[in-house]
């Protein structure tokens, strides 16, 4: 049964949400309301709040018996979380609208589940950092331009497009997609787009290849279909999201990046592309305590730093330290005439002791050192595309 899911907190906004469900029934979907408010809805709901307040870990009563709203909202979100995935096979779409509360609640539900329902959010919060609501899902958020307190000329029309958005995605013809490849996870930045395109090249007549922009999310979102089981492997080429978790950068890792790779022992064939540069938005935002480093504009937003050799030092150990709790196939790439676009002979970031200082902290703390390999050639040169190609067949094929 195709049932799409309109979900938000009855008790404040039962008008909204009644009136995405009757549009979305109009244009010929089934829809069910479910009410993640803390209070009394105001409208008729066909999932209750004590329903999805019933799947948190503690119990019904930590969310609809907490003392304060605060902390009823922040259990609501757990609870519901909880509920999406335990029932995420009976989602064909959802959507939702709501405040600073409703948007915390709902997200973290749709967050759990998969890529490619479609998953809609209006919110009065989108138009600012949605990045702690959206995480590495594929949530789209709708901006709200109005408070969300009742139907109004322009929220009609606001809420009438979302509906319809989603009625389109879910009516929509399903994308053909090739079963018969493996998927593969890359990680690419600018500054290594030739390198990661010719391994692509090379290795797009076997496999999906789903390249991966390095900014943080983007490691994530990888790390985490891996985990699913949805990609095979990956040819982890660029993690500059290490530089920016290292030392404060705008583009960070998790703390657990490359920990998945330990964890399902799927192939890996990494290096250090942009480990040269840490990552800041416009030259004013960078800290205090960074003004006398070498800086490149890489545009008007953004601001790259370039690494030490201390901290490329630091990189180096970090990177062997989850390297040697991997058990799988693992490879490191090792570029020894620069690892990237700007680390270059005559470029703005070449610096051979700052590189040095990188393979050397690698080199003494790997326990593998048949894990390393040394290639005498620029992280862009087609010699390093072929040599990272040619091993990751290897190691998929053994």
């Amino acid at each position: 049964m195709r049932v799409v899911h309109v979900v938000g907190t009855a008790d404040t906004k039962g008008e909204e949400l009644a009136y995405l469900r009757d549009l979305i029934v109009a244009a010929g979907q089934e829809a069910v309301i479910v009410d993640l408010g803390i209070r009394s809805p105001s409208i008729l709901t066909d999932i209750s709040a004590n329903d999805v307040a019933s799947c948190h870990p503690n119990g019904e009563d930590a969310v609809l018996g907490a003392d304060d709203r605060g902390t009823a909202v922040s259990e609501m979100g757990r609870a519901f979380a909880e509920w999406c995935r335990r029932h995420a096979g009976e989602i064909t779409a959802i959507i939702s609208v709501g405040g600073g509360g409703g948007t915390s609640i709902a997200c973290s539900g749709m967050r759990e589940l998969p890529y490619g329902v479609p998953k809609f959010m209006v919110s009065t919060l989108a138009s600012g950092d949605v990045a702690p609501y959206i995480g590495t899902s594929d949530i789209i958020m709708v901006p709200s331009i109005t408070d969300i307190a009742g139907l109004n000329r322009l929220s009609r029309v606001i809420l009438s497009n979302a509906a319809h958005a989603l009625v389109g995605a879910v009516n929509s013809p399903p994308a053909v997609v090739d079963d018969e490849k493996l998927a593969i996870g890359l990680t690419m930045f600018g500054v290594t787009t030739p390198c990661v395109t010719a391994i692509t090249d090379r290795l797009g007549s076997r496999y999906d290849c789903l390249v991966f922009h390095a900014t943080g999310t983007g490691g994530r979102s990888m790390e985490r279909l891996l985990e699913q089981g949805f990609i095979s492997g990956l040819v982890d080429i660029t993690t500059t999201e290490i530089a920016d978790l290292l030392f404060g950068g705008v583009l960070a890792a998790e703390p657990d990046r490359l920990n998945v790779v330990a964890r399902t022992g799927a192939p890996w064939v990494g290096s250090v592309g942009a480990l040269d540069m840490v990552n800041f938005w416009a030259p004013e935002t960078v800290p205090e305590r960074f003004r006398d480093r070498k800086f490149y504009r890489h545009n008007p937003n953004v601001t790259l730093m370039r690494t030490t050799p201390s901290e490329n030092a630091e990189m180096g150990r970090w990177i062997a330290d989850k390297l040697n709790k991997c058990d799988g196939p693992v490879r490191l790439l090792l570029p020894e005439k620069g690892l990237s676009g700007l680390d270059i002979e005559g470029g703005e970031f070449w610096d051979p002791q700052a590189d040095a200082a990188l393979f050397e902290a690698i080199r003494d703390s790997i326990d593998d050192k048949s894990r390393l390999v040394f290639l005498p050639c620029h992280i862009n040169d087609p010699e390093f595309a072929d040599a990272a190609a040619e091993i990751f067949q290897t190691l998929m094929e053994t």
